[in-house]
């Protein structure tokens, strides 16, 4: 991340076996050893789980390699962005033309339906498998490796009645907890440290701060903004994360016995996080990391990147006495390139870790969610992401066949693996000069392929 203006940042001397000067290695691990119950209807509420992270990964597999992506980006011929031959790649592959990927996304769409009606998908209720997935977090071009990503399948259970104004949601009806999963990109600056930290320990005081919403809805009775209370609970996560990475415990903010720092004040990082539940996904995003929603073939952004040229931006970090000076791009004091980000103490009250907080329902046109770091989105729009997203994860369908194995979301899914590759990929050729981190979720709870003689 180009968080920090070279002009007046610091040099921080990173351990040797977290610097990476080629892609990282990554791999899917099973997270669950018994998936014999995945399928059940029954909430799953106490499983052994191991987050999926970059440290979590097998020598004997790896994503592609620098000397790869760039016989890739030779075999790519920028005039044809966008246009035909769009999945040209290395000569071993076969050459889908746009032309052919339109058609099949055509029937992909007459197969669902022409319904445009957005409603809650209440059959995946009763399936509450999770979604397919896939993640890459490489270097690229940067000399250091300050990206962090997790995923966690299954990783909560949320109350029906958490997601829905109403004491008695038109869909409580089946009386159960929602098996919800967690993702999260963190985008580290000036370091590594905030960005590790925030990966091992945010997705555990997120569970905590839901843990105590359940019970003080429990107690309270009557009508509930469910929005307000999932702002809070992700205002008082990244608060407490926070108050943690800068060595303050929350609980005692008047202790004269602070905590041992987490890391120097100027190093931070941006935190976007996503719950994917049967119903609804819900977005928290902190710094310029961004979460984009596939539906049908509209990109639909839930965040919105926190800039300190960003008008509301500008005026609240003005309002607290801080100035906006634009060196080498707007930065809050000629420094931070984003204007929110846990960490960054050095910059505070101007810099805050506060994150914005947007839930939408599921529909069933949503064909995937895309969280991304910057890396990808200084060169991409949402629209090509989202579009690249969903072809290349079409493409590997309709190459390897559309089966779903019953260990579902578990491990990394090949084909959702092979859309966040190749959104790195194009990122890199096309030149972002950062790391590259991306999550693609594919939202389809089935795909269905029309046979052809």
């Amino acid at each position: 991340m180009h968080e920090i203006s070279q002009l007046l940042s610091l040099p921080y001397l990173i351990s040797n076996h977290l610097v990476f000067t080629s892609c990282a290695d990554i791999v899917g691990i099973e997270l669950i050893p018994n998936t014999e119950n995945f399928l059940s209807e029954q909430p799953m509420t106490k499983l052994p789980l191991v987050p999926f992270t970059l440290e979590n990964r097998n020598p004997s597999s790896s994503v592609p390699q620098k000397g790869v992506i760039e016989k890739i980006e030779s075999n790519y011929d920028k005039s044809d962005h966008g246009e035909a031959n769009l999945f040209r790649e290395t000569e071993s592959c076969l050459i889908f033309h746009n032309s052919t990927i339109d058609q099949e996304l055509k029937e992909e769409d007459e197969s669902n339906g022409n319904n445009k009606e957005r409603k809650i998908n209440k059959l995946s209720l009763r399936l509450n498998v999770p979604p397919l997935w896939g993640l890459i977090s490489i270097c690229g071009r940067r000399a250091e490796m300050e990206d962090s990503v997790t995923a966690l399948p299954r990783f909560l259970t949320i109350p029906s009645h958490m997601l829905s104004n109403s004491p008695h949601p038109h869909f409580s009806s089946l009386d159960q907890d929602l098996t919800a999963h967690v993702f999260g990109v963190y985008d580290g600056h000036g370091g590594f440290q905030v960005a590790k930290y925030c990966r091992d320990r945010l997705h555990v005081v997120l569970a905590e701060e839901i843990g105590i919403a359940k019970e003080k809805l429990y107690i309270e009775t009557g009508q509930c903004n469910y929005e307000e209370e999932w702002m809070k609970i992700f205002l008082n996560c990244f608060r407490k994360l926070d108050d943690e990475v800068g060595g303050f415990d929350s609980r005692d903010i008047d202790s004269n016995s602070p905590l041992q720092p987490i890391a120097p004040e100027s190093v931070g990082s941006t935190a976007v996080v996503a719950i994917v539940s049967s119903t609804h996904i819900i977005v928290a995003n902190c710094g310029d990391s961004r979460a984009v929603l596939c539906r049908g073939k509209i990109p639909v952004p839930l965040s919105i990147d926190h800039k300190p040229n960003r008008e509301d931006e500008c005026a609240r970090i003005e309002g607290v006495g801080g100035m906006v000076i634009n060196w080498d791009g707007h930065r809050v004091s000629g420094v931070l390139a984003v204007s929110r980000s846990i960490g960054d103490r050095y910059l505070r009250p101007y810099v805050v870790a506060d994150p914005e907080v947007t839930i939408v329902p599921r529909a069933k046109e949503d064909k995937c969610l895309i969280l991304a770091s910057d890396g990808l989105w200084d060169v991409m729009t949402n629209d090509e992401a989202c579009d690249f997203a969903r072809r290349r994860v079409l493409l590997w369908h309709k190459k390897n066949g559309g089966g779903v194995s019953r260990e579902r979301g578990m491990e990394v899914d090949p084909a959702a693996q092979d859309a966040a590759d190749y959104l790195s990929e194009v990122a890199f050729k096309r030149g972002s000069t950062d790391n590259i981190s991306v999550i693609v979720i594919d939202l389809k709870a089935q795909r269905k392929f029309k046979n052809k003689t």
